[in-house]
């Protein structure tokens, strides 16, 4: 078994090597060539057989299309996703609403909490791990205690709490889904991001704080979502007009669920960007000319400022650029 540690745009991706090599989570659709490139030079010229997804975010699963295309691998997804991507409703998966992308694959098979199944030689649970995504699920292996946690649990934190944005069940779920967590004797943890880490007991008390922090105000939670979604965009673009960012925002339909748990009014921003971050009419993901509403500019400049204060972004001009 090798692990992959990504950059943020990128999920980490696990890869088996033995008879029946096998690859969990294919990262994001950009860097769909460096996962190509990662796969053949482990396997040496074999072909990748089986594909499995974690869960279906874009930074997952966007690498699907070009493995499938590559070695025609046999390709497993949780259960729940199975009608979406077979008839690739992008309205209900969570590209379009996350204003990201994913080239569209297909799959073979569907994993099922309560499975069990064979990677690297070894047995796998598939367990139900909801909160960040309703549908992900854990592979762990009690022979070894290894977890792939995918984002229900990093070693600082997790994933968004999505479903809360639309007014969906999330904290309790995650809550569940740590507590599981908890009962698996894990000795180390491959998570979606970050380095693997065999402190388990340490990263759930973090997560609980942090779970406990987001579920006591909402709003905690959805300014949470849009910074990492402005992110993203910076991750994927690398840098992105500071006078676009408010139509940018405009277009991507969770930031709308989530400015409607946030106070717009009361957000701190920076007077300096004020005049760069205008919402003047500009182009937005090819989109006609438009105008953001005033809300969406007062959000983005507090997006960027709160980005400059972590060292997440720096400024080049009249651009935001990832740091």
């Amino acid at each position: 078994m090798r692990v992959f540690e990504r950059g943020w745009l990128s999920s980490n991706n696990v890869l088996f090597t033995g008879d029946d090599p096998a690859l969990v989570d294919s990262g994001y659709v950009t860097h769909a060539p460096q996962t190509l490139a990662l796969v053949r030079h482990a396997l040496d010229g074999r072909p990748l057989a089986r594909l499995l997804n974690t869960h279906l975010h874009s930074d997952h699963c966007g690498g699907n299309g070009a493995l499938q295309a590559a070695y025609g691998c046999h390709t497993a997804i949780p259960a729940q996703e199975a009608a979406k991507v077979a008839a690739w409703k992008e309205a209900a998966l969570s590209f379009r609403a996350t204003g990201q992308q994913c080239a569209r694959f297909t799959y073979d098979a569907l994993l099922a909490p309560g499975q069990s199944l064979e990677l690297g030689g070894m047995a796998w649970q598939v367990l139900a791990a909801p909160g960040h995504d309703p549908h992900a699920v854990l592979l762990f292996c009690a022979q070894q205690g290894i977890l792939i946690a995918g984002d229900a649990l990093w070693e600082n934190g997790f994933g968004v709490i999505f479903p809360e944005l639309d007014g969906e069940p999330g904290f309790i779920e995650a809550h569940a889904t740590l507590d599981l967590i908890g009962t698996l004797d894990a000795r180390v943890v491959i998570p979606g991001h970050g380095r693997m880490f065999t402190d388990v007991v340490g990263a759930l008390g973090r997560a609980y704080s942090r779970l406990d922090y987001l579920s006591a105000d909402p709003k905690r939670n959805a300014e949470n979502a849009v910074k990492v979604l402005v992110k993203f965009l910076l991750l994927e673009r690398q840098r992105i007009a500071l006078a676009e960012l408010p139509a940018l925002l405009a277009a991507i339909p969770v930031v709308a669920s989530a400015m409607r748990q946030m106070d717009i009014a009361g957000l701190a921003t920076d007077p300096a960007l004020v005049e760069r971050v205008d919402g003047r009419a500009v182009h937005a993901f090819n989109a006609p000319v438009h105008t953001a509403p005033a809300a969406y500019t007062t959000l983005a400049n507090w997006a960027a400022s709160s980005l400059l204060r972590a060292n997440a972004a720096r400024i080049d001009g009249n651009d935001l650029v990832d740091a």
